[in-house]
């Protein structure tokens, strides 16, 4: 997988992300954790995501929220990340990659669960840790928007017992990676493994 650096705008701004182009008109945004945390679209579960999703023929797009790395802007509290969300999504349409999804981990999933409530992608959402113990999530209107969430088995900050049956609500699958915490460092190739069974499950549905 070969990726090219990019920029793309958002409103005003100038968003950096990585792009790997595969055949096809697949496309995987890539949302990664909290900016003001360290998080960034070099974070390990970003990662993983991109080698599995990059494997199931999407082309991928991770990139960088506003105020992260070269990313022109300031962290917005969740409100300005949706616009870097949408112009990530309106970037990878205009390439062609129109049959759509996003992939996202914990902060990174928060601003995608709202973004989601008012806007439509083809392919629904993948959720790693969504952290719904310190942040305030909507699921009511995510019905058929969410395709697999996933959560580790020590996750600090995503209770699995309570994710799992918002999971049940929202008719989504819900995968949950043992001995892993919210870092998942070491269990990556639990994430990755995670989404292969998600889109054979899809496979075997479709046959």
């Amino acid at each position: 997988m070969k990726e090219e650096s990019i920029f793309y705008e958002s409103g005003s701004l100038q968003l950096e992300g990585l792009y790997a182009k595969n055949n096809g008109n697949l496309g995987a945004v890539i949302c990664h954790p909290h900016p003001l945390m360290g998080g960034s679209m070099q974070n390990n579960v970003v990662v993983a995501m991109i080698t599995s999703l990059f494997a199931h023929g999407f082309s991928t797009l991770r990139f960088n929220f506003r105020g992260v790395g070269r990313s022109s802007g300031n962290y917005d509290n969740g409100v300005g990340e949706q616009d870097d969300i949408s112009g990530a999504v309106s970037w990878m349409r205009q390439k062609g990659k129109t049959s759509d999804i996003l992939a996202a981990y914990s902060f990174g999933a928060w601003v995608s669960a709202k973004w989601l409530q008012s806007n439509q992608i083809e392919h629904p959402a993948i959720l790693v840790s969504p952290p719904i113990d310190v942040m305030d999530f909507d699921f009511s209107a995510l019905t058929g928007k969410v395709g697999l969430i996933v959560c580790a088995e020590k996750d600090q900050f995503c209770d699995c017992e309570r994710i799992k049956d918002i999971a049940h609500c929202v008719k989504c699958r819900f995968e949950l990676i043992p001995d892993a915490d919210h870092f998942y460092f070491g269990s990556e190739s639990g994430i990755v493994a995670a989404i292969h069974n998600h889109f054979d499950n899809i496979e075997r549905e479709n046959r």
